[in-house]
């Protein structure tokens, strides 16, 4: 008698148990940390203006350096995890931006500062994607998006907290103290995370790992399933002789893949320029106070997590490419619309929110559509190079947002001219989706 199980299909056959639901919350937590500690630096940029007597272009390379490590960082770490494993390189990811981010407490100068969060970056580019590839190999297809936008969802309230966090701790202790709590807590982590954040099970199966190991995890995710001389094996795929960058690359995942990198490096592109440069914009372009411009950013961050458990809801039950091009081209017509109330303060808060909610939701999407196209075995590198390669456009945000307030470009010129990134986006996602279709099709014609 055949007692070959198929994982994938036993995980989409199952309900939700608890033990995916714990692998939810690890990979939130983990995300979690990992918005904390990318979006401390910002915390702690104008005491460390003031106390070091740095101006505007000396804290440049401080608030860049994290964001090149992240590009980095993510690029690396996706073949690692395919060949190693997705909790090797976790487990790797946090030790290395906690201890980096607590050393970054110690900085005696601001070369040192700028060399220690590039570190710290590595390890927080390695977290992000790999948790999420984690997440979706746990998730039933049905509720794939959804799960995987729910642990993303950590990245938003980790940065939210963070800065509540700062708002007393800086006047009362310090900035230092901030990168000392940004760094003990992913260090604290650490042993909960190495005792029950499990290996992803079809990673394990691909690689033909010992099947004692293989069926301690899948009794667990479907007890009563399995029995004693039970093996395990995956839908059939078609491997790439040049491993998992192969596979990305090869004829079949080529254009989706590029299409995937175009989309996210414009989402980042537009929500690392919300996120950088919408208090400036407010405040010089609205003649808004300090105050009002913040709370007009603050808008925009809590627009972010419904946005992306919202979108990750429509993605598991309708076409996910479909729902993501009309977010993007939602997303353009608010951020046309942000521009055209320059000078009301009500609208501006409304309006900063829903671009929150289209953009984040977006962006987070994207992360859900690579994880499902990609086959188990390039799944950590497609998410990852995607990451890696869409921190570009993070970068690349931070000089057009100084350029076009240097060319002398008025409010609503400047969101007018953001309509254009929303739009591409929404055209590469739109050929991804025919592109994986067609791919989808071939692939059953050989079968």
């Amino acid at each position: 008698m055949n007692n070959a199980i198929d994982v994938r299909q036993l995980i989409d056959q199952q309900p939700i148990g608890r033990y995916q639901k714990w692998v939810v919350f690890l990979g939130f937590l983990i995300i979690a940390l990992d918005g904390l500690d990318v979006a401390i630096i910002g915390f702690i940029a104008p005491q460390l203006k003031s106390d070091w007597g740095l101006n505007a272009q000396s804290l440049g390379p401080v608030l860049s350096a994290a964001l090149i490590g992240l590009a980095l960082g993510a690029l690396i770490a996706g073949p690692l995890a395919d060949r190693y494993g997705r909790k090797v390189v976790l487990l790797g990811s946090v030790l290395l931006f906690g201890v980096w981010t607590l050393a970054s407490a110690f900085s005696p100068n601001l070369e040192t500062l700028v060399a220690l969060r590039f570190l710290t970056g590595l390890g927080l580019g390695a977290a992000m994607p790999n948790a999420s590839t984690l997440v979706s190999e746990y998730a039933p297809a049905r509720s794939r998006s959804l799960l995987i936008t729910l642990a993303f969802c950590g990245f938003s309230l980790g940065a939210a907290a963070g800065g509540f966090v700062s708002a007393w701790m800086i006047p009362n202790l310090g900035w230092r103290s901030v990168l000392v709590l940004g760094g003990v807590l992913p260090l604290l982590t650490l042993p909960l995370l190495c005792w029950r954040l499990p290996e992803s099970v079809t990673f394990l199966v691909s690689k033909g790992a010992d099947v004692r190991r293989i069926r301690a995890i899948v009794s667990r995710l479907a007890p009563g399933r399995i029995s004693a001389d039970s093996t395990f094996v995956l839908p059939p795929s078609t491997p790439s002789s040049g491993g998992a960058i192969g596979t990305i690359l090869s004829p079949r995942y080529r254009f989706g893949t590029f299409m995937l990198w175009t989309g996210y490096v414009l989402a980042l592109f537009l929500v690392y320029l919300f996120s950088g440069w919408l208090p400036t914009l407010v405040k010089e372009g609205g003649g808004f106070s300090v105050a009002e411009a913040a709370i007009v950013t603050a808008c925009f961050q809590i627009g972010g997590p419904l946005g992306a458990i919202s979108v990750g809801w429509a993605m598991d039950r309708c076409n996910p490419q479909r729902v993501l091009m009309l977010t993007f081209l939602f997303s353009g017509a608010v951020i046309f619309a942000i521009g055209q109330v320059a000078g009301d303060f009500t609208w501006l808060c409304t309006i900063a929110w829903a671009v929150g909610f289209g953009l984040n939701g977006a962006s987070v999407g994207m992360n859900a559509l690579a994880a499902a196209f990609y086959p188990t075995e390039a799944r950590a590198t497609g998410a990852s190079w995607m990451s890696g390669i869409g921190r570009f456009g993070a970068i690349l945000s931070a000089f057009a947002g100084a350029q076009m307030l240097a060319m002398g470009w008025s409010f609503a010129q400047v969101f007018a001219s953001l309509l254009v990134p929303a739009v591409l986006a929404a055209l590469a996602v739109l050929l991804q989706g025919r592109h994986a279709g067609s791919g989808r099709r071939a692939a059953r014609q050989v079968v």
